[in-house]
């Protein structure tokens, strides 16, 4: 754990505040601005007190399986923290960082009512989380309604040679069936382009989890030899997931509704390949230099920036061209740790100096940036 104490700051203080002749347009633009719908998503704020009838967001299809289906919801609500955390693994250097709005039911706020890139991975990201807790509960007979795959029987084989099909396979086409059922339902309610390609990349998440699925073994014999095995079908840890699903936004396909309503085909002409297996997007994304609550941007002010980096996390990416404030801090560290018998580690604190960058605020006043 890291302790830091502020020694020295440099660079310019923030901007001053719009005077309270501003406060009626704020108002204004507030009223007519469009409201963001719940979501299922806030279920992993709930916890122990998951009750159906009092999940915001939730449409008849969804709390109907609630409340048939109890235990599912306290995995589905684990299964959200995992994911929303995964997320914020993968977009943590970036403008935009999968920042969620405490006590909010939206979770995500504005940002996702734009179809943007952003929103195909959240909504990826977000179904395979459900394939994954409820696969997972399933395995470690958490759940009355499943358990382990009992259709994988008899002998097999793989590159190493015949192996008995045993032990506990995980059951992840339950968890894409009920996931299917459960995060699709609001989706299914609407015909237009924003529910078609929520659809899409909902599926996209939920055949992730099952393409890193892998065969696990073990050995019988004299000593320990695999002369005879036993295996069974093992999810992957959901970085594996994760770190496709980031692939995935960053080859993520602009897409058109065709004439019908049923499908999707690519805004450009140089695509030739299938959006199958892509993540699909209608809208380009903001920048988040800026704060902006329309789109739901909360802006890169006060992001911590890498100084020698020319990538994402980069002070020059980062702050947009604003500039940076540098702040001199001193870190308390452990070091010099020893073990000592029997059975401790005794550790020294070490204290060093360094320098932490961060992007410096727009110079505007504050309420134009509602705009």
């Amino acid at each position: 754990m890291l302790e830091l104490r502020k020694v020295r700051r440099s660079g310019s203080s923030g901007p001053e505040r719009a005077q309270g002749i501003c406060l009626p347009f704020i108002l204004l633009l507030l009223m007519f601005t469009p409201s963001v719908d719940s979501s299922w998503w806030y279920i992993g704020a709930l916890g122990a007190r998951v009750i159906c009838d009092n999940i915001p967001g939730l449409v008849n299809k969804q709390r109907q399986l609630c409340q048939r289906h109890p235990d599912l919801m306290q995995s589905i609500g684990e299964g959200a923290k995992e994911w929303i955390h995964e997320c914020q693994h993968q977009f943590q250097h970036h403008r935009w960082n999968c920042s969620t709005l405490e006590r909010d039911h939206t979770v995500f706020g504005r940002v996702m009512l734009r179809s943007s890139r952003e929103a195909a991975f959240v909504y990826a990201i977000s179904s395979a989380g459900v394939v994954y807790a409820l696969t997972r509960a399933c395995s470690l007979g958490e759940l009355k309604s499943c358990g382990c795959d009992t259709h994988k029987r008899g002998r097999a084989h793989d590159e190493l040679g015949d192996f008995d099909w045993g032990g506990c396979s995980d059951n992840v086409n339950y968890g894409i069936k009920f996931a299917k059922a459960f995060v699709d339902a609001r989706e299914r309610m609407v015909k237009d382009a924003r529910a078609l390609m929520n659809l899409h990349n909902n599926r996209c998440g939920r055949m992730a989890v099952k393409r890193f699925m892998k065969l696990e073994c073990k050995c019988h014999g004299v000593s320990g030899s695999c002369a005879l095995r036993t295996c069974w079908l093992a999810m992957s840890d959901f970085r594996r997931t994760g770190d496709y699903l980031r692939k995935k936004y960053n080859m993520a396909v602009e897409v058109t509704m065709n004439q019908d309503g049923t499908g999707f085909m690519a805004a450009g002409r140089n695509f030739k390949g299938t959006t199958k297996n892509e993540l699909v997007y209608v809208e380009n994304s903001p920048d988040y230099c800026l704060m902006d609550r329309t789109a739901g941007s909360l802006g890169t002010a006060g992001r911590v920036c890498n100084k020698s980096s020319k990538g994402m996390d980069g002070c020059e990416v980062m702050c947009c061209g604003r500039g940076y404030d540098t702040t001199r801090v001193k870190r308390v560290t452990k070091c010099e740790c020893r073990f000592k018998w029997c059975c401790s580690v005794e550790c020294q604190d070490c204290e060093d100096t360094v320098d932490v960058h961060t992007c410096k605020p727009h110079k505007r006043p504050d309420w134009l940036d509602l705009t």
